[in-house]
């Protein structure tokens, strides 16, 4: 899927962190994201973007989320609209569904989750295309999704089940820093309760395979995370 055939998604959250994640996980999943944390900021980009679909927090600092959905309404009738809302919020909820809201989670939510509504939400709207290949590649790096299958400059790597999905989101994110607890989040899909050295563990072991006696693709960002990026450049 080229990025002008994948589904445009616009985050709207007023936590740049949560906002963070979300895109991350949405990119993840092959769709192109865009990030507002303010709903006047969201209200812009949905303007200018018209996106295929909203995830849309009910509490932001100045506009909240009905008012940003219905400026957003008024410019793209059919977007279809995800909002987020708090697990005890049971009046927000029901407002954002009379209003016109196509669905919600609550938070907290599992990333999981929220993917699959969004998914039904774009698969009903007409908006999700299905891909044209499976194969992701970083350099010299291939990674064959539906085969499950790992080269890099045609020499063939067998890679864990957890390996492989490590390797997956960090082809799917190349040149982008991800935080051991975004990776924790999207490979392992429950809380470690902090347990982060689970994520170095397995990146020594993706280096032993992908990087061993080559020039080194898997690279750490002191105190921040890790990123992927063809050998070729430079730096970190």
């Amino acid at each position: 899927m080229t990025l002008d055939q994948a589904p445009r998604i616009l985050v709207v959250d007023d936590e740049p962190n949560l906002a963070e994640l979300l895109t991350a996980a949405l990119r993840y999943e092959g769709w192109a994201t865009s990030t507002a944390l303010t709903g006047q900021d969201a209200i812009r980009a949905a303007i200018e973007d018209a996106p295929d679909a909203v995830v849309l927090d009910v509490m932001l600092p100045d506009v909240d989320g009905l008012g940003v959905m219905r400026r957003i309404r008024a410019h793209h009738p059919g977007v279809p609209v995800l909002f987020l809302t708090a697990r005890d919020a049971v009046e927000d909820r029901v407002a954002g569904l009379t209003a016109g809201g196509d669905d919600y989670v609550t938070k907290p939510f599992s990333l999981e989750e929220l993917v699959a509504r969004l998914r039904g939400l774009l698969r009903r709207a007409g908006a999700e295309r299905p891909a044209e290949q499976s194969v992701l590649a970083v350099g010299d790096l291939l990674m064959d999704e539906d085969a499950h299958e790992v080269e890099r400059a045609g020499e063939p790597i067998r890679l864990t089940a957890t390996e492989f999905e490590l390797l997956r989101f960090l082809m799917r994110n190349p040149r982008r820093v991800l935080s051991k607890a975004q990776i924790l989040d999207r490979v392992w899909q429950y809380d470690f309760g902090g347990q982060e050295n689970i994520v170095e563990l397995y990146v020594s072991y993706l280096r032993r395979k992908i990087d061993k006696g080559r020039e080194p693709m898997i690279h750490t960002v002191r105190g921040v995370g890790y990123l992927l990026k063809p050998a070729a450049e430079a730096g970190p």
